[in-house]
């Protein structure tokens, strides 16, 4: 089992033919990742990377079976590449795309709200399931099959931790960076209650950051939820200094809840295994899991 996505997962690029999209769906084509094809408006009926190019996602849900899309478009048009996917009937929709107005994401965020779809991002590194689909920009080789789930607001944190999990003898069911913008498809306490409920996650890896209430709502929903599975969380921004935006758009302390010690209180009392440095993740990991 996995979440998201998986070998059967039929994958699209929105901004297929663009050079992130091309070089970062060259990478997910070699890891072994189901890539159906791509969308450029204007280009369809082309082919690229071997794979075809449609000129909507419509096109490619209707042709090529689409089912999950990773979005590589430029912000101003980041939004109604979201929207447009939704549109068509994709289910999983992952976009990559960093600095979308905040306007531009909540018409985006209300416009999902009525489909039938699951929004990654905006701002992450995407999803992987070891050996099965990568649909994101991770270093593959890092990441290797197992029995830990992640969920990361940060990109470099995921791969951090993937491979400590990884050094210590130990892998990787399927790990979601969820990005770092104030609005959001998939929350903390979204993707950790996906991989509680996943047979093969044994234990979880949470990795958050300085700034709103994701992690709060996440560590309330895992000691409601009776503590199924061991939590191992990590707050990145301790010596942030207060009311400045910390490289992701929504890593700003706004209230006495959103600085990293609070977080990192919530959580112990939650019943999370709380560690103060991510150099100590993958040693705690292996420690609960034995």
């Amino acid at each position: 089992m996995s979440v998201l996505v998986n070998k059967n997962s039929k994958i699209i690029v929105q901004g297929f033919t663009g050079s992130e999209g091309t070089f970062h769906a060259s990478q997910m084509i070699e890891y072994g990742t189901n890539v159906v094809g791509g969308v450029t408006p204007g280009k369809g009926g082309t082919l690229h990377l071997d794979r075809p190019v449609f000129n909507t996602v419509k096109d490619a849900v209707k042709t090529a079976g689409a089912d999950t899309s990773i979005i590589f478009v430029p912000p101003a048009f980041a939004a109604d590449a979201i929207m447009e996917a939704a549109d068509a009937g994709i289910k999983v929709i992952i976009c990559i795309t960093e600095g979308i107005p905040v306007a531009d994401m909540i018409k985006a965020y209300d416009f999902i709200q009525g489909k039938d779809c699951r929004l990654v991002g905006p701002n992450c590194p995407g999803v992987i399931t070891p050996g099965e689909a990568k649909v994101g920009i991770m270093p593959g080789f890092v990441f290797k099959k197992g029995n830990v789930g992640i969920v990361s607001k940060s990109g470099t944190l995921t791969y951090e931790a993937a491979d400590q999990v990884v050094k210590q003898g130990l892998g990787i069911t399927t790990a979601i960076g969820i990005g770092g913008d104030p609005i959001i498809g998939t929350t903390t306490k979204q993707a950790v209650e996906l991989l509680m409920n996943d047979p093969e996650t044994e234990c979880i890896i949470m990795i958050g950051e300085i700034g709103g209430q994701l992690e709060a709502d996440a560590a309330h929903w895992i000691k409601a939820d009776g503590n199924r599975k061991p939590v191992v969380g990590f707050i990145a921004g301790e010596t942030a200094p207060k009311g400045r935006t910390m490289g992701h758009a929504g890593a700003i302390v706004g209230g006495a809840d959103d600085t990293a010690e609070a977080k990192k209180r919530i959580m112990r009392e939650c019943g999370i295994h709380v560690v103060d440095s991510p150099a100590e993740i993958g040693k705690k990991v292996k420690e609960i899991m034995g």
